[in-house]
């Protein structure tokens, strides 16, 4: 186990930029129609490796935005997908539903895009559902990124319990409010609070004007199989899977990140002092632990994706990598923001939080 004590600063300009002002791309904001009609909610930034990025429960991909802009400066193509029944994308029946449609629907999405292959990273629900995903296309997948995610043997007991006491999943959900509130850091960093507002309010007013969207996932979760046999499909494929969690994440407690780890044979990286949420709090941190994965088993998994794709060289160039990830004309390419680049005041700062890292094999 390797000890961070000094976490990696966020993404590094290639070059320097005028005093105060730093380079930030734009994200592009689509609703795409899939071949039966079902309309998705999309963001998309940046070129290279397909990042396909799941958000959590009662979120959408756009309020992830500032971590997504950081990640773009380290070589991939962001694509942010807004889950059924949140954000631009419709919602499933109620009854019938499962998180295996949820996941299903997810797929046919990246498929509509023309992402071949891809890494992949979920937060909260996000995660259930980009696990069970990746689990039916394990050789498209260069990796998996686990966010505070809702899997792994402690989850699933958790949810039979549910299914027992329904009132503890209300517990849950209190404990959710109470480190969504936290998430808001108001008086230590007041620039970065009006930042989450500005991104939250709107999702906010779509829970408001529709509140029965949310009951389809809810219940969804409720009636879940067990995610252990999706986990065992990445491990048993050889999908690398890196699994981030907030040490004081109480309503997914750690303990589940380290069942998820252990069962797919991945890297577990525990987030100091952080809660379910921490990645919203701190848009520097995920960036930061993505660049330190990237010189590591990530990077590495990657690289072995675009040989067995037939990418020799040991530099490839963009057109290199994007020939291989996508497929011919994708459409994902014509999502771009039309002017890619913007400046903005301010320069992205150290981390929040520190974190540790440690090999879980099974």
């Amino acid at each position: 186990m390797s000890q961070v004590v000094e976490p990696i600063r966020g993404p590094i300009l290639d070059e320097p930029l005028a005093a105060g002002a730093v380079e930030a791309p734009r994200l592009a904001r689509h609703q795409i129609e899939l071949d039966d009609g079902h309309l998705v909610g999309v963001t998309v930034a940046g070129r290279g490796v397909p990042l396909v990025v799941v958000h959590g429960f009662s979120a959408e991909g756009f309020l992830y935005a500032q971590s997504l802009s950081r990640l773009v400066k380290m070589g991939f193509r962001v694509v942010a997908i807004d889950t059924a029944g949140h954000g631009a994308t419709q919602g499933l029946p109620l009854t019938g539903a499962s998180l295996n449609d949820y996941a299903e629907l997810l797929g046919r999405a990246i498929d509509e895009l023309g992402i071949e292959r891809f890494v992949v990273a979920g937060h909260s629900m996000g995660g259930q559902l980009i696990t069970r995903m990746a689990a039916t296309r394990p050789e498209r997948v260069m990796g998996v990124v686990l966010i505070d995610a809702i899997v792994g043997d402690t989850w699933d007991r958790m949810v039979h319990l549910f299914r027992l006491y329904p009132p503890l999943l209300g517990a849950v959900a209190g404990l959710l409010l109470v480190d969504s509130a936290a998430v808001v850091p108001t008086f230590s960093d007041p620039r970065q609070a009006a930042k989450l507002v500005r991104l939250v309010a709107p999702t906010l007013a779509g829970h408001v004007v529709q509140p029965w969207r949310l009951l389809g996932p809810m219940l969804t979760i409720l009636r879940s199989r067990a995610s252990r046999y999706a986990l065992d499909a990445l491990c048993e494929a050889g999908v690398p899977v890196f699994v981030l969690h907030g040490a004081w994440d109480l309503p997914v407690p750690h303990r589940t990140a380290r069942d998820a780890a252990r069962r797919a044979g991945g890297t577990l990286v525990t987030i100091e002092r952080a809660g379910h949420s921490w990645i919203l709090r701190d848009p520097e941190t995920l960036p930061a632990i993505v660049a330190e994965l990237l010189a590591s088993e990530l990077g590495e998994g990657i690289r072995t994706s675009l040989r067995a794709a037939g990418v020799r060289k040991r530099y490839p160039t963009l057109e290199d990598v994007e020939r291989v990830c996508y497929v011919e004309s994708a459409r994902v390419f014509s999502l771009a923001p039309a002017d890619s680049r913007r400046k903005v005041v301010g320069r992205h700062r150290r981390p929040r939080y520190s974190w540790h890292t440690e090999h879980v094999g099974r």
